[in-house]
C-alpha cells in the first residue's frame, strides 16, 4: 500500500504532473478549469486511508467551455484512456467501471497496461450546477431557490480546491458561498424555533419517568444548537458522516463540544437540563455577538410555571425574523428552514430531481 496522499493533493499533484502535460501536448491553448469539488469525503478534506477502498484515487475534474466541451471532451477522455500512465503516485489510475448496485461506485483497478478507465472527467459549469443541484447557470436564485439546495451539497460546491481556472470556476463557487442575508435571517430564525418547539421536553418526559424520551430529544436539541452555530458561523454543514468532525472545526467548538457530550452522556433528565442550559447560554451569547437584533437573555428561565429550565427559543426566533426585509422571505408561510433544517431523510436529500417540486412548501399560493 503507498504513503496515504489527501485526496485534494493527490488530485493537484495529478492533474499537474499527468493530465496537464496531455492536454498541453494535445489540445494547446485550450481553455480550462480543474479542480475537485462535488461528491467526495476528500472534497470535504475528511478522507483518511479507509477512504481509499472506494470511489478514491487518482482523480480530476475538467471544465470546458461549452462549444469546447461539445467539441473535444470525447477527445479529451480518448487521449487520456491511452496516455496517463496506470499508475500515479503508487495509486493506479486505473477505475472499474460504475458499481449500479453501489451508487455507481467505482474502485482502484490495478492494470498492467493501457488503455486506463480513469477520472479524469469532463465537465462545464452548466451541466456540472444543473447535475448537482438543479440550477440554471444563467437564472437568478429567488429565496426558495436556496432553501431547497440541501447545505450538505453547497458544501460540496464550494469546499474542495481549484488547480487553474480559465473558465470561471472561481466566480460560480463565490455565487455560493453564503446565502443571502434575509435568506441566513429565516434559517437562524427556524434554527431557534425548533429549539423553542422542544426544550421544555427534554424535562417533560424524564419527569414521568421516560428516560429514554428525553435523551432522544435532547440528542435533537444538540443537533439543532450544532446547526446554529454552523449558521452562525457561516459555515455550511456537511452530511451526518461528517458533521462532528466538521463542528469540531468551528470557533465554537473548544468551549461547546464539552458541553453538548454532557447532554449526551447525562444519567439523569436533571443532569441533562443543566447541561443543555449551559449549552443555550453559549449560543445565545453567539447569537448576542452577531448584533443581528438588540441583546437577548443569556439565562434560562421556567417554561411557563412549569419546572423545567428553557431559553425560549421562540423569542429568539421572532427577533430575528422582525430584522428580515425581503418581503418573499417574510412571506414564507411556516418557519420550517430550509430542506435539511425539517427532514434528514438521505433520499429527499439527494433527489435532486424533487428540488423544483419542493419549492411550493415556500410559497403562500
Amino acid at each position: 500500500m503507498p504513503d496515504f496522499i489527501p485526496g485534494l493533493k493527490l488530485s493537484e499533484l495529478f492533474y499537474h504532473e499527468a493530465v496537464l502535460p496531455i492536454l498541453e501536448s494535445a489540445f494547446p491553448g485550450l481553455p480550462h478549469s480543474s479542480a475537485l469539488i462535488g461528491s467526495g469525503s476528500e472534497v470535504l478534506g475528511f478522507d483518511t486511508p479507509m477512504s481509499s477502498d472506494h470511489h478514491w484515487g487518482p482523480r480530476v475534474m475538467l471544465f470546458l467551455r461549452d462549444d469546447d466541451h461539445a467539441d473535444h471532451a470525447a477527445a479529451i477522455h480518448e487521449a487520456l484512456r491511452h496516455r496517463l500512465p496506470t499508475e500515479f503516485r503508487g495509486y493506479p489510475t486505473n477505475f472499474s467501471a460504475p458499481n449500479p448496485d453501489d451508487n455507481g461506485t467505482q474502485l482502484l483497478q490495478p492494470v498492467s497496461a493501457g488503455p486506463v478507465n480513469h477520472r479524469a472527467v469532463c465537465l462545464t459549469l452548466r451541466g456540472f450546477l444543473r447535475e448537482v443541484i438543479d440550477v440554471d447557470i444563467d437564472a437568478p436564485l429567488d429565496a426558495a431557490d436556496w432553501l431547497t439546495i440541501p447545505s450538505q451539497k453547497l458544501r460540496t460546491i464550494t469546499a474542495g480546491a481549484v488547480y487553474h481556472d480559465a473558465v470561471g470556476l472561481e466566480a460560480l463557487r463565490a455565487r455560493f458561498a453564503w446565502y443571502p442575508r434575509d435568506v441566513w435571517l429565516y434559517l437562524l430564525a427556524a434554527g431557534w424555533a425548533r429549539i423553542g418547539q422542544e426544550e421544555p421536553f427534554v424535562g417533560r418526559t424524564g419527569y414521568v419517568g421516560d428516560d429514554l424520551g428525553s435523551q432522544v430529544i435532547a440528542a435533537r436539541l444538540v443537533r439543532d444548537l450544532m446547526r446554529l452555530c454552523f449558521l452562525m458561523e457561516q459555515q455550511y454543514p456537511p452530511y451526518s458522516k461528517w458533521y462532528g468532525t466538521a463542528f469540531a472545526r468551528l470557533a465554537c467548538a473548544a468551549e461547546l463540544t464539552p458541553i453538548l457530550r454532557g447532554v449526551n452522556l447525562a444519567q439523569s433528565w436533571r443532569e441533562r437540563e443543566r447541561a443543555l442550559t449551559q449549552a443555550y447560554a453559549v449560543v445565545a451569547r453567539l447569537h448576542n455577538a452577531l448584533g443581528i437584533t438588540a441583546p437577548l437573555p443569556t439565562t434560562v428561565s421556567s417554561f411557563h410555571g412549569r419546572p423545567f429550565k428553557v431559553i425560549h427559543g421562540e423569542q429568539f426566533a421572532a427577533a430575528i425574523k422582525a430584522q428580515i426585509s425581503d418581503p418573499a422571505v417574510r412571506a414564507i408561510p411556516a418557519d420550517i428552514g430550509s430542506i435539511d433544517q425539517f427532514s434528514d431523510s438521505t433520499d429527499l436529500l439527494e433527489a435532486t430531481e424533487l428540488r423544483r417540486r419542493l419549492k411550493g412548501l415556500y410559497s403562500t399560493a
